[in-house]
């Protein structure tokens, strides 16, 4: 995209959600990163079913090493990968209090050396918790960056390092949620709905989803196309 197209993308994006935040629950900055490493490879919303109980019994790094593995598995056993995730989260708080009293560094290099604690996931917390201008790269955004040509790569390290050169201000900060919520309800996976899209003037992605009474109807898994008969000669 040319940086007037880029512009004019981020720009819709914001009208149309003034102030994007995040949809995962937290109640201060380590219950937020405690959402964030729940949320791999879940959906934001089972996550915060299962951390509306967790975080009344503990929402500091102190409070969940006394809730101990075990509990905290009770509590997050409804969300993917729940054993490896607990095991995480006790630990980061473990490593919380004896390497940062029981704070949240606001760093990258020192959230992503937490245990289960990635780039992306520091990049949220950067981003959410202390404003910092970070590309956190997940599937939406992965997704949307590729399809409508605003920072296309191979793989989210490269995608990143595109948004971060390609965004203008002032929507540096908002970015990754405005980017998040775009492919979250509008520019789907298996069906983008290119119907309604403010940006769909802009986005290189072809063909454009019709609306669905424009839509041909789907064949059934082994139906077989019909075939007119050859006209006698």
């Amino acid at each position: 995209m040319k940086p007037a197209e880029v512009a004019e993308l981020y720009r819709r994006l914001a009208e149309r959600t003034p102030n994007p935040e995040t949809e995962l629950k937290s109640v201060n900055d380590y219950t937020l990163l405690v959402a964030v490493v729940l949320s791999a490879q879940a959906t934001d919303a089972s996550v915060n079913l299962a951390t509306g109980a967790l975080f009344e019994a503990a929402t500091t790094p102190e409070a969940m090493v006394a809730l101990g593995e075990e509990r905290l598995r009770q509590h997050i056993k409804t969300i993917g990968l729940f054993n490896t995730k607990a095991k995480n989260v006790i630990a980061l708080s473990q490593a919380l209090i004896a390497d940062h009293g029981g704070t949240v560094p606001a760093d990258r290099d020192a959230l992503e050396a937490l245990p289960g604690v990635g780039r992306k996931t520091a990049n949220v917390v950067m981003n959410t918790a202390f404003g910092a201008e970070t590309f956190a790269v997940d599937t939406h955004v992965f997704r949307v960056s590729n399809r409508t040509g605003l920072a296309p790569g191979k793989d989210v390290v490269e995608v990143e390092r595109k948004l971060d050169k390609v965004t203008p201000q002032p929507y540096r900060r908002d970015a990754h949620h405005l980017l998040i919520l775009h492919g979250r309800y509008v520019c789907k996976a298996r069906l983008p709905e290119c119907w309604r899209c403010v940006i769909a003037d802009i986005c290189r992605y072809r063909p454009k989803t019709p609306p669905p009474g424009e839509r041909a109807p789907r064949r059934s898994p082994g139906t077989k196309r019909r075939t007119r008969p050859a006209s006698a000669s």
